[in-house]
């Protein structure tokens, strides 16, 4: 008997999905491959008593995709979406004296991707892969994930990758899973997440706004195209693209200011009051956020690849193409230059007197910025770099598509249901002490229609949802 195979692929409009999903049936065994159209996914396989019951079992994930929205493919029909890898170059430092680097740990490949929180340091690559490091630099996880990490981005309790197959990963559980799914035509160059809203720019200067649901909100044109910055708080989305940086409502009603910087945008930070960009013409500039007025100018000797502050923008941090960082006081004035000593910092952040950054070169140095040790490096006084090496013995973790399956809910569980709602999947809590008609920001791929799951807490939103902290497991 030969094998069986039906393919079908989901393609929405205005910033939906563009996925395919195949089925094929082999005697007992039926094989799902899945993922982004023109990827080549991933593949389940499941084996089953008899050959009636492996139809049937395919019959229905077939049937559930079709009421989803998919429908009947040529496989190659549609093309791939597009994807930007982002090019750079480094050249070698002109300041006299290298930053004073306490230890520095080898990605193996260049690293844009970086968040540097309470209790650990996070850094992505090009390959892929994510690890976790104490800020000791002991390395403590390591995640593969499908295509090169284009950022990690912090929201709240929630660690999320945005990568280059255009899929957005939360990583906040032991085991990642696929968070958002961006439209094909959305050529990503940078990412932000604020209150489980995505916010997402790209190669065309769009920012393109994708709700909790992963469903898309609203977008917007800006002048300039290749968009790097995108920064939300409560009350805007700052975008920066080669004309400067425009600010729009978060509700996404309309442009609020619009400002010219020098050069074009490369890189984008934010405090309270305040957003910076870092610029191809050599400066990082402070934009107040009610007008987009420019409060003051930071000025470096090459163009700035990444910039950050200290908490309230006391200190401004910038690198440049040349393999340097730079320290400037709030009003502008170069307080140090040093070399990075492991290539150029595409992106940064300081925390507890120190600065982190991750290099062209692959690196994720932590550099000591008190004033004691700065001092030392300009006068050539520097520590003797730990070089962490990665411990071999770790698990490698990779994105779930299914969840453990639990025959009671452990104690102190919230159960939650997975229920149809007209054309769509939706989750709702069932456990009492919640609101039953909110929403519960839940991974997709997982989704059953009447199936109860158990996570191990909700947290609400300010837009009237839950999201999920800790674990889930599938009810039996």
């Amino acid at each position: 008997m030969s094998a069986d195979t039906t393919y079908l692929e989901l393609s929405q409009e205005g910033g939906g999905a563009h996925k395919f999903y195949e089925v094929t049936v082999d005697g007992t065994a039926v094989t799902v491959r899945y993922g982004r159209i023109g990827a080549a996914g991933q593949t389940q396989h499941s084996t089953f008593p008899t050959a009636e019951k492996a139809r049937a079992a395919a019959a229905k994930k077939i049937g559930e995709k079709v009421r989803k929205g998919y429908e009947p493919a040529v496989r190659g029909g549609r093309a791939a979406r597009p994807v930007t890898r982002r090019q750079v170059t480094a050249a070698p430092s002109t300041a006299r004296a290298v930053a004073p680097v306490l230890w520095r740990f080898a990605t193996g490949a260049p690293a844009f991707g970086i968040h540097i929180g309470e209790d650990r340091c996070w850094v992505g690559n090009q390959r892929g892969e994510v690890h976790t490091l104490g800020h000791d630099g002991e390395v403590l996880a390591r995640y593969q994930l499908p295509d090169g990490v284009k950022c990690l981005v912090e929201d709240d309790f929630w660690i999320y990758a945005g990568c280059d197959d255009g899929t957005v990963y939360d990583l906040s559980a032991k085991l990642p899973f696929a968070a958002y799914e961006i439209a094909s035509d959305v050529d990503i160059f940078w990412l932000d997440v604020h209150e489980g809203v995505l916010n997402v720019a790209d190669r065309e200067g769009r920012l393109t706004v994708i709700d909790h649901e992963d469903e898309y909100q609203w977008s917007r044109k800006s002048t300039g195209q290749h968009a790097w910055m995108v920064r939300r708080d409560d009350r805007a989305v700052y975008h920066g693209h080669r004309e400067g940086v425009t600010a729009y409502a978060a509700d996404g009603s309309g442009e609020l200011w619009h400002t010219r910087t020098s050069g074009g945008v490369l890189f984008g930070w934010q405090e309270n009051h305040s957003v910076y960009a870092g610029t191809g013409h050599n400066v990082v500039q402070r934009l107040a956020k009610s007008d987009g007025a420019i409060e003051a100018t930071y000025r470096c000797d090459s163009a700035v690849y990444s910039c950050a502050t200290s908490p309230g923008g006391r200190y401004v941090f910038a690198g440049d193409l040349a393999s340097s960082v730079y320290c400037f006081a709030a009003d502008g004035t170069r307080l140090w230059k040093l070399g990075t000593g492991g290539g150029a910092a595409l992106s940064m952040q300081y925390r507890d007197e120190r600065l982190y950054m991750v290099t062209t070169d692959g690196l994720l140095i932590c550099m000591d910025a008190s004033e004691p040790a700065v001092a030392a490096a300009c006068s050539g006084r520097v520590p003797t770099p730990v070089d962490i090496k990665s411990a071999a013995a770790l698990p490698t973790y990779t994105p779930a598509t299914a969840v453990e399956t639990v025959t009671a809910a452990p104690a102190g569980g919230v159960l939650v249901e997975c229920v149809q709602d007209g054309g769509r999947l939706r989750v709702h809590v069932v456990s009492d002490g919640y609101n039953p008609t909110w929403n519960v920001q839940f991974p997709r791929a997982i989704r059953e229609p009447g199936v109860r799951y158990v996570v191990d807490a909700l947290a609400p939103a300010s837009g009237g949802f839950y999201r999920v902290r800790g674990e889930i497991r599938r009810l039996q």
